[in-house]
C-alpha cells in the first residue's frame, strides 16, 4: 500500500524529472473554446465541432459532430466509410468517447455501422458498461435504430485485392505503396482511375479533443484500424487511457499511429498524468514519444506515434516519433493545420 510519505517522494521525483529533462516545448495558450484534432485534413472535422463550440455548446457534442465528418468520408482510407479492410476484406471500425465527468464508452470490431462514435456515446450514456465488441456491439447499435451500411467502397476493395497479390503486412508502407501502384493505372482516356489525396497517406485515426466555453473537456476517437490487419485486431483508438483520456481537472490527450506501441505505454493517460505534474502539453506528448522510442530501440525509426493534448488552461501541443505528423486547430482567432515536432 502506498503511504503518504512514499507518495510525496514519488511525486517529488516526477517534478524533478520534468524540471531537469530536455523538454523544450512551447506553451501555446488559447483563451476561450478550442478544438484540436490529429492530422491536417481534419480541419474540416474541426469546423463541424466549432459550429457547436462557438455557440456555447458542450465539448462532448462538439467532438462527436467533428468525428462524424471523416467517418462518412469515402476518401479517408482509415476511418469509417472508405476505410481499408482487414486481410479478409471486411471493414471493422473502432471508436470511443470520454466526457468531462470521466464517463466513457467504446466500441471495437464493429461492422456495417457508419458512425461508430455515436454508438460509443450511447454505450456510455445508456448502458452500465464501457466497452462493446464485435457482434455484441452490432446488436446494440441495431437495437438503437442504426441501419446497416456497407463500409467497403470500390476503391478500398480494389486496394485490398492489390494487397492480396503479396499479402505483405507492413503498416508503415502499405498505403503508400498501394497508392503509387493505383495511380499508375489509367483508363482509356489516359486519366487516373482515382487518386487518394497525398495528405491522407499517413492518416490513420481521427482523435479530437475540445475545451468548451464552460471550461469543460471531452474527446473522441474513431478509426477503421490498420489496413489489412489480422481479423479481430484492435489498436489503441477505442481503448480509454491508450488512444484517448480526459481528466477535467487537468487536460485531455489523444493519439494516432501504430496502436500496439501506444497501448504499451498507455499513451493518452501518460500524457494527462505528465500534465498533472506540471508538464505543458507539448512536453507531456514528448515524454510519451520518448517511451515509445525507448521501447523500440534501433527499430524506433520505423514506428510512428503521434500525440496531441490540451490542458485546462487552454494550452495545446503535440509531438510525434517521426516527422510528417500534423494536427488541426480551431479557436476563436485561429483555424489552421500545423506540423508537429518530432523525435526523428
Amino acid at each position: 500500500m502506498l503511504n503518504r510519505r512514499k507518495f510525496i517522494q514519488l511525486t517529488g521525483l516526477t517534478s524533478a524529472f520534468i524540471s531537469t529533462s530536455s523538454f523544450a516545448g512551447r506553451k501555446a495558450l488559447v483563451k476561450g473554446p478550442i478544438v484540436l484534432s490529429t492530422w491536417a485534413p481534419n480541419v474540416k472535422a474541426n469546423k463541424a465541432a466549432w459550429d457547436i463550440l462557438s455557440k456555447g455548446g458542450r465539448a462532448l457534442d462538439a467532438v462527436e459532430a467533428g468525428v462524424m465528418i471523416p467517418e462518412a468520408d469515402p476518401t479517408d482510407t482509415s476511418v469509417g466509410y472508405g476505410g481499408l479492410p482487414d486481410r479478409d476484406g471486411r471493414v471493422t471500425v473502432d471508436a470511443c468517447v470520454m466526457n468531462e465527468k470521466g464517463q466513457c464508452g467504446s466500441v471495437m470490431g464493429l461492422e456495417d455501422i457508419l458512425h461508430p462514435v455515436q454508438v460509443a456515446r450511447l454505450v456510455m450514456e445508456q448502458t452500465p458498461h464501457v466497452q462493446f465488441v464485435g457482434e455484441g456491439a452490432l446488436q446494440f447499435a441495431l437495437s438503437k435504430g442504426f441501419k446497416r451500411t456497407n463500409l467497403l467502397t470500390p476503391q478500398a476493395e480494389k486496394a485490398w485485392k492489390e494487397w492480396l497479390k503479396t499479402s505483405k503486412y507492413d503498416p508503415m508502407r502499405t498505403i503508400k505503396d498501394l497508392e503509387e501502384k493505383i495511380q499508375r493505372e489509367k483508363n482509356n482516356d489516359g486519366a487516373m482511375l482515382y487518386k487518394w489525396p497525398s495528405e491522407l497517406l499517413n492518416h490513420d485515426t481521427i482523435g479530437m479533443i475540445a475545451l468548451d466555453a464552460d471550461g469543460n473537456l471531452s474527446g473522441a476517437c474513431s478509426t477503421s484500424g490498420m489496413a489489412f490487419k489480422m481479423r479481430g485486431r484492435v489498436g489503441d483508438s477505442p481503448i480509454i487511457g491508450a488512444g484517448l483520456f480526459v481528466d477535467n481537472e487537468v487536460g485531455a490527450a489523444t493519439c494516432t499511429g501504430i496502436g500496439e506501441e501506444i497501448v504499451k505505454i498507455c499513451g493518452a493517460h501518460t500524457i494527462v498524468e505528465m500534465m498533472r505534474h506540471g508538464a505543458n502539453p507539448e512536453e507531456a506528448c514528448k515524454e510519451a514519444v520518448r517511451r515509445i522510442v525507448k521501447n523500440n530501440g534501433d527499430n524506433a525509426k520505423n514506428v510512428q506515434g503521434g500525440f496531441i493534448a490540451i490542458n485546462k488552461k487552454g494550452e495545446y501541443g503535440g509531438y510525434s516519433v517521426m516527422k510528417n505528423f500534423t494536427m488541426a486547430l480551431h479557436t476563436t482567432d485561429t483555424e489552421k493545420a500545423m506540423d508537429v515536432k518530432s523525435w526523428f
